[in-house]
This record gives structure tokens, sequence and C-alpha cells, in this order.
């Protein structure tokens, strides 16, 4: 929060507030820890664009505004997967962007090994890394 007659932070300085509070991942990096079981990859893009790009392999689909109480560990909503606040969770949206603010968000909760994706669906993409079509 801004103090009274100070200027808001704009989107960009508020991206980069956030992501100096933790480490990023890299797609590579985010396969390879999803592979071995370390990650738990979650797909906040919207349905449209799942649709249309397809879907990460093995990734959990949860709509971001349903995010924090999917992945509250002490949340009645919770996922299966949502085991604990050690949960290392890697946010995945389309271009890394709102995927920042949703890690976030999720340390807010105390899940403070949460990061995104650097450059979102798009980057793991570019990788070539597995993607399969989303079906309807």
């Amino acid at each position: 929060m801004s103090a009274p007659g100070e200027q808001p932070p704009g989107i960009d300085e508020l991206l980069d507030r956030v992501r100096a509070g933790y480490q990023r991942i890299e797609a590579l990096q985010a396969h390879e820890a999803a592979r071995s079981g370390e990650a738990l990859l979650v797909d906040i893009r919207y349905a449209a664009l799942r649709e249309r790009d397809g879907l990460i392999p093995g990734a959990v689909v949860v709509e971001r505004n349903e995010l924090e109480w999917r992945l509250d560990p002490q949340g009645s909503h919770r996922l299966p997967e949502a085991t604990g606040h050690d949960l290392r969770v890697v946010v995945i949206c389309n271009e890394g962007y709102a995927s920042s603010l949703a890690a976030a968000s999720l340390h807010q909760l105390g899940l403070h090994r949460a990061t995104d994706l650097v450059g979102g669906f798009q980057a793991w993409r570019a990788q070539g890394l597995p993607v399969e079509p989303a079906t309807a």
C-alpha cells in the first residue's frame, strides 16, 4: 500500500516488487521438477486459451479466481494435492505476468515455495516441451 499522498505503483513496478520476493523458474526446470515429483504445475489460463493452445500433461487446471481456495492447505475447498505449506507450486499463465501476481498471493497464504513460470505457457511451448490438445 502507498502512504497518503504517495503515488501508488504501476503494474510494472508491482511485478518487480512481487518477483523480488521469490525465484522464478524457467520452462525446462519446471518440466524436470514436475517429472521428478518435486513440483506441482498449476495452469491458471482461462478456458479459451487452453482450448486454443492445449494443455501441459500432468498440470492441474485451476481457474485464477479459485486458485487460493484450491491451494490453501487449510482450506475446506482445497485440492487433494494441496498437502501442506511446503508444496512447491509452479503457477502457469499464458505469458508469465498474471502468474507472478498469483504466486505472490500464494506466498501470502504461507506457500513459501510457490513460484511462476518465466514466459508462461508460451515459453513452455517454445521450448518444445509436451503439450496435448484440450478435450471438450
